[in-house]
């Protein structure tokens, strides 16, 4: 096999299990709260208690992924189109 047609084997595999992915899971875990939904604190003794509010994932602890954002924009955008 070529160099090429390796790579673009493996690139057209990890896209289609991403979109495998997004269409099995379209929310992972929030990146800046870890999936907690707050942001951890420790008090004077060095105990971990809750902080604030996330305010990414406004306290759902979930975030939408890239590529399902990009699905619904586009199903929004075509279904908008054909009306």
């Amino acid at each position: 096999m070529t160099p090429i047609l390796l790579a673009s084997t493996c690139l057209l595999a990890i896209t289609v299990s991403y979109a495998g992915l997004c269409a099995v899971s379209p929310f992972g875990n929030c990146r800046k709260c870890n999936g907690w939904g707050f942001q951890t604190k420790t008090d004077r003794k060095g105990r971990i208690k809750r902080g604030k509010d996330c305010r990414r994932c406004k306290a759902t602890g979930k975030r939408i992924r890239a590529g399902r954002w990009l699905y619904n924009r586009w199903s929004r955008i075509y279904r908008a189109g054909t009306r």
